[in-house]
């Protein structure tokens, strides 16, 4: 008997025809199962390698750990949970100055800083020595994209972002908005965030915005998620997949199915046809034989290099996986 594909699945290829997917459209294909899943997939790399076939990789450097006065219920850098991570101030220039270098000469064009804490709503100076941070990597490398992770942030501290010439600023949501307090932080609103996300994109700045799977929320979650990123219009998806870390309220959570990851990258890709989707935390350690696998179901970019407090893998690996992953993109 020849295979079929499912009705659900040959409605969406109108994806490829510039038609947006539906919500409820979405939450049918977030139903499926089995062989269906594979075929979604398929359907979400030919979305992908239609309308973003470029893949794109970055690295991060954790430029100020832990004693963050927030309650994040994943993190390992908040000052409410006892995990066991190096605590230290702003790194100085001359160290960010020095990964900036390391990042380079591995062939890596896009740099971020990450600090732990709430955010800037003001000038002050640590925000400024970021700022010096941003500006002397610039000078010294004027084909790196400069990405910043500094928080919530205020209209005043987004200008000055926006005269530094930086490129990305990374701030997720993390979850559905409808559910952040229970999913994610109660000690701040997920207000914050998307205003901090309206300033960014008000004053030129493109925004790195996404979320984590397996927090405990519901498919329906994940497609909400994706919704209000829509509406935002932010231009890179950044997908992490828990890493459950010891000391965490989320340490003995069951890790999610590896067909459920699968499909919210591909459901993801059919929501957001050209925007980057980059897988970031849990691609090795979750993810593990199958992250080939997920890059070819939509997502068309990764993180490198490791991430805050979890390591990640070698850039000269992760070079050779772009390498291979490259013959599946069209040219």
């Amino acid at each position: 008997m020849k295979p079929t594909i499912h009705s659900e699945i040959l409605e969406a290829y109108a994806v490829l025809e510039g038609r947006a997917l539906s919500k409820d459209q979405a939450l049918s294909l977030s139903r499926l199962g089995g062989q269906d899943i594979l075929d979604l997939m398929a359907l979400a790399n030919k979305v992908k390698n239609k309308y973003a076939p470029d893949l794109k990789t970055c690295t991060i450097m954790n430029a100020k750990s832990g004693a963050c006065a927030e309650d994040c219920r994943f993190c390992a850098q908040s000052n409410y949970h006892s995990a066991k991570i190096e605590i230290y101030p702003l790194a100085s220039l001359e160290t960010m100055l020095s990964q900036a270098s390391q990042a380079y000469q591995n062939g890596v064009r896009r740099f971020g800083l990450v600090v732990s804490g709430t955010g800037y709503d003001v000038c002050n100076s640590e925000f400024q020595n970021l700022i010096s941070a941003i500006e002397a990597i610039r000078s010294e490398y004027p084909d790196m994209e400069i990405c910043a992770s500094f928080g919530i942030l205020s209209e005043e501290t987004v200008k000055i972002l926006a005269e530094s010439g930086l490129a990305y600023y990374n701030i997720n949501l993390q979850a559905n908005p409808a559910r952040y307090a229970e999913l994610v932080a109660t000690t701040h609103a997920v207000e914050d965030r998307l205003q901090t996300i309206r300033l960014l994109k008000k004053h030129g700045i493109k925004v790195c915005s996404g979320g984590i799977i397996g927090l405990g929320e519901s498919m329906e979650d994940r497609i909400e998620l994706a919704l209000v990123l829509k509406d935002l219009d932010v231009d890179v998806i950044p997908l992490n997949v828990l890493i459950p870390i010891a000391g965490t309220p989320m340490e003995n959570q069951p890790p999610t199915p590896l067909p459920e990851i699968a499909k919210t990258i591909a459901l993801f890709r059919l929501l957001h046809p050209t925007k980057t989707i980059k897988l970031a935390a849990g691609r090795e350690t979750r993810l593990k034989d199958f992250q080939g696998l997920l890059m070819l179901a939509g997502a068309n970019g990764f993180l490198t290099g490791g991430y805050l407090t979890t390591r990640g893998r070698d850039i000269s690996e992760d070079q050779a996986f772009q390498q291979e992953l490259e013959g599946f993109h069209v040219s």
